[in-house]
């Protein structure tokens, strides 16, 4: 990880202060035991490519603290920076099992000196969980929710997915401003 993600890592991670012993014991197991520091932010669109779900997880923690502090300041930066850094954290997949598979060229493209259409695939060997319920599953063993963190976490894709209309009017604010620091990043700052 180059010297200014880290910088920017370290400086989201430190914001958590009441349950610092919960996350520090989660972002241990997760910077150990799974891809949480090297797997891409998807197969193919944004920041496809090796950190690429650190370095989302990272933009998305700091525009949520930005536009919370416009438009919802009484939303502590503790939280903000636990539903940022584990709304897509089941894209790590299991310990040892990543969720996204490094493609490897076909024999074709080694020889015309190119690699594969799409650098990832998705790992079938997974019990399909969704990614929202994976990160769930991956940290409720280390770390207490709140009701509000925990429905920003599993919504966190808003209507773009049919399993989330069941939310609709419903959302508290915190999972809305996710919604839209999540979308900002992945189609804005991200550019795919």
């Amino acid at each position: 990880m180059d010297k200014e993600l880290q910088s920017r890592y370290e400086t989201l991670k430190s914001k958590v202060t009441k349950r610092a012993g919960e996350f520090s014991e989660l972002m241990e197991y997760l910077e150990k035991e799974t891809q949480w520091l090297i797997a891409p932010a998807s197969t193919r669109f944004h920041l496809c490519r090796e950190s690429g779900l650190l370095e989302h997880s990272i933009n998305v923690a700091e525009t949520l603290i930005r536009i919370k502090d416009t438009l919802y300041p009484m939303i502590e930066d503790e939280s903000c920076v636990i539903v940022a850094f584990l709304h897509d954290l089941g894209k790590v997949g299991m310990p040892g099992e990543p969720l996204y598979l490094k493609n490897q060229p076909t024999e074709k493209q080694r020889r015309a000196g190119y690699g594969p259409t799409y650098p990832y695939s998705y790992n079938n060997d997974l019990t399909y969980l969704s990614v929202p319920i994976r990160s769930l599953y991956l940290a409720l063993p280390f770390i207490t929710l709140t009701e509000d963190e925990t429905q920003a976490i599993a919504y966190h894709d808003g209507q773009y997915v049919d399993d989330n209309r069941s939310v609709a009017k419903n959302e508290r604010p915190l999972t809305l401003l996710l919604q839209y620091a999540d979308n900002w990043c992945g189609f804005v700052v991200e550019e795919r």
